[in-house]
């Protein structure tokens, strides 16, 4: 299936889960939406935290079809799901974004690291969450974000266990692309992190810790949801952890050397 395929899907109705595995060889991006009152203040807060908010697009007030991002594509309704904030609280998720559009929102597009697991896979590289059908495990952090107006927020992570070697040539791997996080920011204890337990992400599924695997930990692009939050917005809409926007963007044009 290609993005436009999946997109198209997605629209229909026809697929409405996490979208991991999907599509390898093509960019996925995390969303942020708001109010162009707030955006310039988030592009602050992007280029302030680019492990975890590394953009690959920015739309104009009102668009929702980005031409960076894909043809025919529509920010609507072309995600499996949308997390809808008022006020700084999580207050429903919706399948479309039609009857919430506002002539006024801004689109931000962010990298995800969805977009390097097919990498991964082709060397080898178990991806636990892909092989048990979940969710890839989040966990919020205690590291700060840097603020930027009103944005702030923590850091939060996305982990998969690996063997130490794997963990290794993982992050030989995904340091050549920033745009959609880069290399790990941390392997093995998570209390470094300020996670408690593993089993109990805050965002996603658990996934199996087998004996001697390492947890290795990746900013994430659900990180601006905590900025969103701590931010109280009247209103702004992302996407549902782990149900991404599928781009036209082919990852190897995402490289650096």
């Amino acid at each position: 299936m290609t993005p436009y395929e999946f997109r198209r899907a997605v629209r229909n109705g026809a697929f409405r889960g996490p979208t991991a595995g999907h599509c390898g060889e093509f960019a996925q991006a995390n969303l942020a939406i708001m109010p162009e009152a707030y955006a310039l203040a988030f592009l602050r807060f992007c280029n302030a935290n680019p492990k975890a908010c590394p953009l690959l697009a920015v739309g104009d007030p009102g668009a929702y079809a980005i031409d960076a991002l894909g043809r025919d594509l529509d920010i609507r309704t072309d995600v499996p799901a949308y997390n809808v904030y008022r006020e700084g609280r999580l207050v429903e998720r919706v399948e479309s974004l039609s009857e919430l559009w506002q002539p006024d929102f801004v689109v931000f597009a962010i990298g995800c690291s969805f977009s390097f697991e097919a990498m991964l896979a082709r060397e080898g590289i178990p991806l636990r969450h892909v092989e048990e059908g979940r969710n890839v495990p989040m966990y919020r952090t205690t590291i700060p974000n840097r603020r930027a107006g009103v944005f702030g927020g923590e850091l939060v992570v996305s982990m998969r266990p690996m063997r130490g070697a794997d963990a290794i040539r993982a992050v030989q791997i995904t340091s050549r692309f920033p745009g959609v996080h880069g290399a790990p920011i941390h392997i093995g204890t998570p209390s470094a992190l300020g996670i408690a337990d593993l089993a109990r992400p805050d965002f996603g599924d658990p996934v199996t810790i087998r004996d001697g695997e390492l947890p290795v930990f990746w900013a994430c692009g659900v990180t601006p949801q905590t900025a969103l939050m701590a931010a109280r917005l009247p209103l702004a809409i992302a996407h549902a952890p782990g149900h991404m926007l599928m781009t036209d963007i082919e990852n190897t044009s995402l490289a650096v050397f």
